[in-house]
This record gives structure tokens, C-alpha cells and sequence, in this order.
């Protein structure tokens, strides 16, 4: 296993991502986790990422229960966030910060990163001094590491860290399909970090799982390579690059575990020919004009849709519709909205709360009526 070039404690280039745990009856699954954590440091890894609002607040506890409980604070590294919703003023945040501490059953972080900034929220967190009071952190020995993570344009970042050259981190979203897309501008901001000498820390390498069932001629596309599955393509592609500290994986099952392991445990960067493959993937994806939607969920868990509308999987039904024609892709959207009161497509009041969280930036009101013209009529 490769050391870490930038954070010596940090046992290789891989991580594990909380966001998108193992559930089980709307819980997370304790027997599942822990069976994922134990086969993550079995394999030499050591770092763990989360934050609040993930899994509404399960992913925190689920880490003190299947981590912290049962494994010496020195044998891990956890990663935890101050996020927008949570605080109001510049007094709230100490008291969050410490409930984060007991929530993850843990004495300090490792690293702690101000959450999904951009241009609007950035605006709150300097108001509320919100960078100087988690530096502050560190100088009591609270977190060992201090940084940002970010969803926003490169000249963005480029502001952010010349006003905070005390950030330590940039944890970015990271993959093939996004590395030349003009919203999201991944290899731009990449190239901030590096002049700024940043490290990076890599979130969504697959895209929500975008780039995991790919469709069919993408698919051959890569079949026609080595034998590497579709996840390990994508991973292996973001770890290549000579800036990356870490790449972050929200695997939610045993199996996805046990293959990404076997990507990164012995990490090779892509070769020519897959650099080329992958390239082809990406023409074929942007012919499909797809929804670039992550399934973070920060439009379902921190935006409270009035109408309970359940966002990404909608999204996930039309492009499922769009890249595969399944015939049944009709039967996943009516099953989505089934129950508990979930709301359709057409059912939105275009309040916008869930355009201000969305750390893509989509148009979701807009893209909303497109869902609604497939499907409920």
C-alpha cells in the first residue's frame, strides 16, 4: 500500500465515504457496517468522512456504534463537518461542534471541513466567523486538521483561499464524466488547489453511482479493457492525479467494499488505454443529456420539501428512462412515490428550497417538469 505523500497518518490513498451506509427498515444496518469497517482497516485504510446531516444524522451515531466503540481512537481517522443548516450565529457553533464530538463518540477530529462551500453559503460562514472559530479548534487541540469542502466555480475557490490561507484541505467532487463539465469545472478547480498547494480530498469519484451502471455501449467500452470493474475505473482515475491526498468512496455494501479494496489496495494509476476508454465513455454520456444528479440528498434532508417529493429518485427514474429505455422505468417512478406520502413530479409548488442546498446547482424546478412530462400524465 502506498503511503500518503501529504498526511502521513493517513494509511493510503482510499477512503470511506458515510454518506450512503448499508440500511436496513429505514435504519442503517450496525451488522452490515461493521462487517464494511472491519474489512476497510483489515485492508491497511484508516479514514472515515461524514457529517450531520448525512442519513439524517444515523451516519454520526452509526459511527460511534460500529467505530468508536469498538476500535482504539489512534487506529482511525475521522472526518467531520460544520454544514449551513445547523448554525445561525457564530455562538452556535462551539455548542454543535461538541455535540458532533458525542454524536461520533469520539475526543477531537482528525479533519474538519466548513461543508459545501460556494458563493452564497460562504457569505453566512464568514459572517458568523465560522472559519476562525473551527481554527480555533485545532489551536485547543479539537481537530488536528482544518479545511473546506466545496461545490462552486474555480474562481470561487481561487477567493476562498486567498482570504484563508490557513486551509490545510480542499475536498472537491471529483470524476471522469465531471473533470471537463463547465458547471461543475472539476479539472479547474483541481488546478486551484494545486496552485495553492492544496491537497485534495476527493468526494463522489463515481458520481453517485452514475458511473457504475453505465449503459450498455459505454459499458463494452470498458469490458473491452482489463477486467477492472466500473467503479474501479472511476476510482482509480481520480486517485491518479499527483494532488490527491484521498479519494472518498460511499459504498453501501459488502460488495462494493470488497472491490473497491481490490482497486485501491495495491492503487495503479490508469494506463494510456484506459485514460482513452474513459474518454469515450464521456462522449457517449454527454449524447444522453442526462441529469448530473449525485443523490446526496441535501435536497430531501436539509431543504424539507413541502411536498415531500423525493428529488433524486425521480431524477434517478428519468435517467434510467433515458439511458436504458427499460420498459419498466415507469413501474421504479410509481413505486418511488407509492406511500409516506411522497409527493410526484408535478406536485411541485416551485418554492426553490431545494435549489439553495443543491450542491450541483441544478435547476431542479425546471428539471422537475421534464420528470413530471414522462411521467404523470
Amino acid at each position: 500500500m502506498n503511503n500518503n505523500t501529504f498526511f502521513p497518518e493517513i494509511h493510503g490513498n482510499f477512503g470511506f465515504g458515510c454518506m450512503r451506509l448499508p440500511m436496513k427498515g429505514g435504519q442503517v444496518d450496525y451488522d452490515e457496517f461493521i462487517r464494511m469497517a472491519d474489512a476497510f482497516l483489515d485492508a491497511g485504510f484508516n479514514y472515515f468522512d461524514t457529517a450531520h446531516g448525512y442519513i439524517g444524522g444515523q451516519s454520526e451515531i452509526s459511527i460511534r456504534e460500529c467505530i468508536s466503540k469498538r476500535y482504539d481512537r489512534s487506529s482511525f481517522l475521522l472526518t467531520n463537518k460544520l454544514t449551513d443548516p445547523y448554525f445561525k450565529s457564530q455562538e452556535d457553533i462551539r455548542p454543535f461542534f461538541e455535540k458532533q464530538l458525542e454524536w461520533c463518540g469520539v475526543d477531537y477530529f482528525d479533519f474538519y471541513l466548513m461543508h459545501a462551500q460556494d458563493h452564497n453559503n460562504y457569505q453566512k460562514f464568514k459572517k458568523c466567523n465560522a472559519y476562525e472559530t473551527a481554527y480555533r479548534f485545532k489551536e485547543e487541540g479539537l481537530i488536528r486538521h482544518f479545511g473546506i469542502s466545496f461545490h462552486d466555480k474555480a474562481d470561487v475557490l481561487e477567493m476562498i483561499l486567498m482570504e484563508h490561507p490557513e486551509v490545510e484541505v480542499v475536498q472537491i467532487q471529483f470524476n471522469y464524466l465531471d473533470y471537463e463539465d463547465a458547471t461543475v469545472e472539476a479539472r479547474k478547480v483541481y488546478e486551484v488547489c494545486e496552485k495553492y498547494h492544496k491537497p485534495v480530498l476527493v468526494m463522489e469519484p463515481v458520481k453517485g453511482g452514475s458511473l457504475v451502471k453505465l449503459p450498455e455501449e459505454a459499458d463494452k467500452i470498458l469490458r473491452n479493457l482489463n477486467g477492472g470493474s466500473n467503479a474501479g475505473y472511476a476510482i482509480r482515475f481520480a486517485a491518479s492525479f499527483p494532488n490527491i491526498a484521498v479519494v472518498l468512496s460511499g459504498m453501501s455494501n459488502m460488495a462494493q467494499m470488497e472491490d473497491n479494496i481490490s482497486e485501491m489496495k495495491e492503487f495503479e494509476p490508469l494506463t494510456e488505454a484506459e485514460h482513452e476508454a474513459v474518454k469515450k465513455v464521456c462522449d457517449i454520456f454527454k449524447g444522453l443529456n442526462l441529469i448530473p444528479c449525485t443523490s446526496c440528498r441535501y435536497c430531501i434532508e436539509e431543504s424539507e420539501c413541502p411536498k415531500g417529493i423525493r428529488i433524486p429518485d425521480l431524477f434517478a427514474a428519468l435517467n434510467t428512462h433515458e439511458a436504458f429505455h427499460n420498459w419498466n422505468t415507469g413501474y421504479y417512478y410509481e413505486n418511488v412515490i407509492t406511500g409516506n406520502g411522497h409527493g410526484r413530479a408535478s406536485d411541485c409548488i416551485r418554492c426553490g428550497k431545494c435549489e439553495r442546498v443543491c450542491p450541483q446547482h441544478l435547476e431542479i424546478r425546471n428539471l422537475l417538469t421534464e420528470v413530471a412530462a414522462v411521467f404523470d400524465h
